[in-house]
C-alpha cells in the first residue's frame, strides 16, 4: 500500500467511523454543543491563557470511556474554585507528551518525542466580578525532549525531511520559559481591552476556533497562515474593541525580535517591531471561536542584527459552524519578504464534532509557495501539507491524538516527492 492509499484509507475510516456516532449524538438528550457554552474571552483565541482557562472550567459532554479519572479531581477542582471566588485567582496546567515518526531524506526513518507542561493562572486583581476587571496573567513553559530529534522546531524532524516548517508546534526542547507575563484590562463593560506586557500575538490575531496546537492539528502551516512572519512571544502592546455585537477591530504591536527562550529580554535587537491590524465579523460575540470572518494587515520591520530583511501582507480567513458538528474553515496569505515560510499560503479543511463520545476529528490541505530569496537554495518553490487527525477523549481530562501528515513537494529534499508522518499526542489537563 503506497502513502496515497494510506492517506485515502484513513479519510474513508472517518467518515465511516463518523456516521453512527452522528446518529446516537441526534438521539442524545444531553451532549452540549459548540455553542451552548459561549466564549468569555473578547479578543484571545482557544490557545491564549483566557482560551485555556476557560476550556478547563467549561462543561464538557456527559459521555466519556473513563469518568472516574475526572472525577478523581473533584477535591483539586473544589480547591481551585475556593482559590477563584475568595482571591479571584484561577490558574489551570496540563502536561503533554508527543512522539513523531517521519520518513527523512534517502528513504531513512527519523523520530522523536518531547513533553510540555503549562501552567496558565490569572489574578483578577481590578475590578474583580464586574465587566471592568483588570487581571494580571502568567504562562510558564518546560518543553524537553525525550529522545530522538526534536518534533517540534525547524531545525529538528522538519528539517530532517527537508520540510520548511514545523511539525509538531510546541514539542521542542526549549526548557523553561515565561510565555505570558502581562497585564489585561477591560474596559466600557467588557466591549473594550488592552493587553500589555509580554505574550504571543499568535493567540489574538488571524484567530479561528480551531487553532490549538493541543487539541487539534499539529503541523504550524495548517495551524497558522506561515505567509505572516509570525512573531513569537515577547514584548508588547495590544487592543481590541467591539464595534456592535458583530463587528470588531483588533491592533498591536511587538518586539519583533522577541522569542518565547529569551529569557525575558526587552527589546534586545533595538526598536524593531511587527505591528497588525485586524477587523473582524460573528453572528454574536459568544460564536467568535465557531463563526468568523476576519480580515487582517501586518508589517515586520528589518532586523539588522539577525540578518532578517523587512516584510509585509495581509491575510483572510473564515471558519463557520455547521448543525453544531461540522467546522470548515479557510485561510489565505500573500506577503513580501523572506521572512515567512511562504509568500502565499492557502489552507483549506474542516474539524468534525462526535458529540455521543467528544471526540474531534479534522483534516486540512495546505498549499504553500516559498520566497523568492530560497530560490537555488530549495528544489521545490511550492509546499503541499496535509493533515488528518482523530482527538480520541478518554476522559474530560486525558485525550489521545494520532494524526497523520502527508508532505508533497518537501522544499529542501532533493531526492523525495512525498513525506509520510506519523504521530501521537497526548494531554492529561489539571
Amino acid at each position: 500500500m503506497n502513502k496515497v492509499q494510506v492517506i485515502n484509507c484513513a479519510i474513508g475510516a472517518l467518515f465511516f467511523l463518523s456516521l453512527p456516532n452522528a446518529a446516537i449524538a441526534a438521539e442524545s438528550q444531553n451532549s452540549s454543543s459548540y455553542t451552548e457554552q459561549p466564549t468569555k474571552v473578547p479578543f484571545g483565541g482557544p490557545n491564549s491563557p483566557q482560551g485555556l482557562l476557560e476550556d478547563a472550567e467549561r462543561v464538557k459532554e456527559p459521555a466519556f470511556r473513563f469518568d472516574s479519572i475526572y472525577e478523581s479531581l473533584d477535591p483539586w477542582r473544589e480547591w481551585k474554585k475556593t482559590l477563584k471566588d475568595d482571591h479571584g485567582f484561577s490558574f489551570s496546567g496540563h502536561y503533554a507528551a508527543a512522539v513523531q515518526n517521519i520518513d527523512a531524506i534517502a528513504g531513512d526513518k527519523t523520530s522523536g518525542s518531547s513533553g510540555v507542561i503549562r501552567l496558565n493562572g490569572s489574578w483578577e486583581l481590578l475590578g474583580r466580578g464586574t465587566k471592568n476587571s483588570g487581571s494580571l496573567v502568567m504562562t510558564l513553559d518546560h518543553r524537553h525532549l525525550f529522545n530522538g530529534v526534536e518534533p517540534g522546531s525547524a531545525g529538528g524532524i522538519a528539517n530532517e525531511a527537508g520540510y520548511i516548517g514545523i511539525t509538531n508546534t510546541f514539542f521542542n526542547d526549549m526548557k523553561g520559559a515565561v510565555i505570558n507575563l502581562n497585564w489585561q484590562q477591560k474596559l466600557n463593560d467588557g466591549n473594550s481591552g488592552f493587553i500589555a506586557g509580554r505574550y504571543d500575538p499568535n493567540d489574538y490575531m488571524n484567530i479561528l476556533g480551531y487553532v490549538n496546537p493541543w487539541t487539534t492539528f499539529t503541523n504550524l502551516n495548517v495551524l497558522l497562515d506561515t505567509s505572516i512572519a509570525l512573531p513569537d512571544s515577547s514584548w508588547g502592546i495590544g487592543a481590541g474593541h467591539w464595534l456592535n455585537d458583530q463587528w470588531y477591530i483588533l491592533g498591536g504591536i511587538n518586539d519583533a525580535n522577541g522569542v518565547g527562550s529569551d529569557n525575558l529580554e526587552f527589546f534586545d535587537g533595538g526598536s524593531e517591531f511587527f505591528t497588525y491590524a485586524h477587523i473582524g465579523w460573528s453572528p454574536s460575540k459568544g460564536e467568535r471561536y465557531f463563526s468568523n470572518v476576519h480580515f487582517m494587515i501586518w508589517d515586520a520591520d528589518e532586523r539588522e542584527e539577525a540578518g532578517i530583511a523587512a516584510s509585509d501582507g495581509f491575510a483572510f480567513a473564515a471558519n463557520w459552524t455547521f448543525d453544531e458538528t461540522w467546522m470548515p474553515f479557510i485561510r489565505l496569505g500573500k506577503s513580501d519578504g523572506a521572512a515567512p515560510i511562504y509568500n502565499k499560503s492557502a489552507t483549506l479543511g474542516f474539524i468534525y464534532k462526535f458529540h455521543y463520545r467528544s471526540d474531534l476529528a479534522g483534516f486540512a490541505v495546505n498549499w504553500g509557495e516559498i520566497p523568492d530569496e530560497l530560490i537555488g537554495v530549495a528544489t521545490n518553490q511550492e509546499q503541499i501539507t496535509s493533515e488528518l487527525f482523530w482527538r480520541i477523549q478518554f476522559a474530560r481530562n486525558l485525550a489521545f491524538t494520532p494524526n497523520i501528515q502527508y508532505l508533497q513537494d518537501p522544499a529542501l529534499n532533493p531526492l523525495d516527492d512525498s513525506v509520510l508522518s506519523l504521530g501521537l499526542r497526548a494531554r492529561f489537563t489539571f
